[in-house]
């Protein structure tokens, strides 16, 4: 982590980032006013006055690089007309350096620790970027939110201030400018082959206990094959990780992809070790059962993403988790070609014993770090309005989404469609023209986040019933803001990773059966021992110095 300054300059950080947002809202840069000053000699290319729903066009010719996560479904072509129009648009050209959606966070991580990062890198998720902090080799983007008035103004009309405090390090900063969403937009859930349910009598299933009822259903008619085999274990820390994600939510916790060391307990009214918890227990329990029953695929844990999916095609399996995009482009257009009659839908999460809920914080989305080499630049402030316009702004996000008006899409009464010629996630699977792959529009590296209006613009029917649904759930409680300081954080980050390491060993042990979950008390032992307590102790002090210094 990055060290803080003295005492007294934290408290004046913490005052103003957590308490009066400051940053968000006012002109100040939060960094003792040097920063002003060095920025006035950055302002190459910059627009003079930039303001909340302006276009940004910058006053010369610029360009910037971008680290291009390339996704396989749409590889990335130089002709994309997203290039050429948010050139026309901006002024800017971007320079992206293209690397494998399987390789990313490692070439990511290569590339920033060499100091040969691009200067924008998007597609991080928090906590992604924490270890990069302590290096200096990314910014604190806390400090120049002020160049940023569209970011600003949703963060403060959507009131997504508690969020923001959330990803906030040591220093009372933030490292990544993430996705802002209006509202909770649920990513993964389950899909299942609901004619096979159909062909045995059984429907969509609503609670967990209802779907081991649908997999033990299918397991007696096909003794042979498991009903659920997954995918999203590899390139990623955690095994199973949309599974764990989205099954995690139904217990309350965070596990998977949104695993944390630490969680806040509202009940309680402190900070808990998220993998110590009864929840989190008995997440892994019901996990393990299904294992032990045969209901899952013990491969989930451990295969690749193309083994999984072709078990699906192949209909050795018959549930698999989904998003939006994989059921559509991968499950349901290459079952409709390998399978007469099969359909398959992706169903609402289904409930658990902490009911109707979406985890807290869920309109945050991966984002954009800021290499610090981009601070030594003459156009550092028309890159910081640049960002603002193309990941922040009305305009910016409609056109990383839609593309061109009259080009890739049309718009009436408030309603989008593509072009006739244009499909998009696969809605005219005859159209000789897709808007990813040959128009490079709604590339997950740039359309992120936005109005609840435009993020829906985008739902097929299958998605708008499933995020209608999600969105009924209650929101559980973002944590509190609670700022360890440096010496602190330094000794946090030593313990913070062995631990979850041992979390993540164990989890997969012991829903694989090769520890018995008998051995409960001693994997808690293990982590007091790896200093659990001292990390829960730490963080829950951290909380009430602050309430006391802040109120």
């Amino acid at each position: 982590m990055k060290n803080a300054g003295q005492l007294s300059r934290r408290q004046i950080l913490a005052a103003a980032g957590f308490v009066g947002l400051a940053t968000l809202t006012g002109c100040g840069s939060g960094d003792d006013g040097g920063d002003s000053k060095d920025l006035s000699k950055k302002q190459n290319g910059a627009m003079k006055e930039y303001r909340v729903g302006q276009q940004f066009k910058a006053a010369k010719p610029l360009s910037f690089s971008v680290l291009h996560n390339e996704n396989p479904v749409y590889p990335m072509k130089d002709s994309w007309l997203f290039w050429k129009e948010l050139t026309k648009r901006t002024g800017v050209t971007l320079k992206p350096v293209s690397v494998p959606l399987m390789d990313y966070e490692k070439k990511r991580s290569v590339l920033i620790g060499s100091g040969d990062a691009p200067f924008l890198i998007p597609k991080t998720y928090h906590p992604s970027e924490v270890a990069f902090v302590s290096s200096g080799a990314i910014l604190p983007v806390s400090d120049y939110v002020h160049l940023m008035p569209n970011f600003r103004d949703k963060v403060k009309k959507w009131k997504l201030e508690p969020e923001i405090d959330s990803i906030r390090q040591s220093d009372g900063k933030f490292y990544l400018l993430p996705g802002l969403h209006e509202k909770v937009r649920s990513g993964y859930s389950l899909s299942l082959r609901m004619d096979v349910l159909d062909r045995l009598g059984l429907t969509a299933p609503t609670t967990w206990d209802e779907v081991y009822d649908v997999f033990t259903a299918i397991r007696r008619e096909y003794p042979d094959r498991y009903p659920f085999s997954d995918r999203w274990s590899k390139n990623t820390p955690y095994p199973a990780a949309a599974l764990f994600s989205y099954l995690g939510q139904a217990y309350g916790v965070r596990a998977g992809w949104t695993y944390d060391n630490i969680s806040w307990d509202a009940d309680a009214n402190t900070f808990v070790f998220t993998g110590a918890t009864d929840a989190f227990r008995q997440m892994i329990a019901f996990v393990r059962k299904l294992v032990a029953e045969k209901l899952v695929d013990p491969e989930s844990f451990t295969q690749t993403d193309d083994d999984a999916t072709q078990k699906l095609l192949a209909q050795k399996s018959f549930a698999i988790s989904a998003n939006p995009q994989a059921l559509v482009q991968e499950y349901r257009f290459n079952l409709d070609k390998q399978v007469e009659g099969a359909r398959i839908e992706m169903v609402p999460v289904p409930l658990g014993p902490a009911g109707a809920v979406v985890l807290g914080g869920a309109r945050l989305e991966n984002g954009v770090m800021i290499s610090s080499k981009a601070l030594k630049s003459d156009s550092f402030v028309a890159m910081m309005q640049f960002v603002d316009w193309l990941w922040y702004s009305d305009e910016g996000q409609r056109f990383a989404r839609w593309g061109v008006e009259g080009v890739t899409y049309t718009r009436s009464g408030g309603r989008y469609r593509p072009k006739d010629g244009i499909s998009l996630m696969g809605s005219d699977p005859d159209a000789p023209k897709d808007m990813q792959k040959n128009y490079g529009f709604y590339n997950g590296v740039f359309a992120y986040g936005g109005s609840w209006d435009l993020v829906s613009s985008m739902f097929s029917p299958d998605e708008q019933k499933f995020q209608d649904a999600m969105a009924q759930r209650k929101q559980l409680p973002v944590a509190p803001a609670h700022p360890l300081q440096s010496v602190e954080q330094e000794q946090a980050s030593l313990w913070d990773t062995p631990l979850r390491d041992h979390v993540t060993q164990n989890t997969l042990k012991f829903v694989l059966g090769k520890r018995p979950l008998s051995e409960w008390g001693a994997y808690v032992s293990e982590l007091k021992a790896k200093n659990m307590q001292r990390l829960v102790d730490m963080h829950n002090k951290a909380y009430d110095r602050f309430q006391k210094e802040n109120g």
